[in-house]
């Protein structure tokens, strides 16, 4: 007799407290600082949720949750351009960009 367990446990943002407010730090896109529950899930359906300890940083480009005292300082706003550096190519593009305009991958 066989058991397949098909479930999982993932982080869920529950809310924005504020917004772009740092960078993340695998791809160094903006990123949030939010609230989250931790789920469970079982055959795909939430099952238990509760909630995480403490506000945490959440990056919705690479979806990645990391806590706030890892964030690089937040830019500052002295008429300096927000400026990101891609992943791949490692040149500087500016932020409003999704894209690379040099080697075209997803910032």
């Amino acid at each position: 007799m066989f058991f397949f367990f098909v479930g999982g446990l993932e982080q869920q943002v529950r809310q924005v407290l504020k917004s772009r407010a740092g960078r993340c730090i695998a791809c160094g896109s903006r990123a949030d600082l939010v609230d989250y529950d931790k789920v469970l899930k079982l055959f795909f359906v939430p099952v238990w949720r509760w909630p995480g300890k403490q506000p945490v940083m959440y990056c919705n480009d690479c979806k990645l949750f990391f806590p706030q005292s890892l964030t690089p300082p937040p830019p500052s706003m002295d008429g300096v351009p927000d400026v990101l550096r891609c992943q791949f190519c490692r040149r500087e593009v500016d932020g409003d960009f999704r894209f690379c305009p040099f080697c075209g991958n997803a910032l």
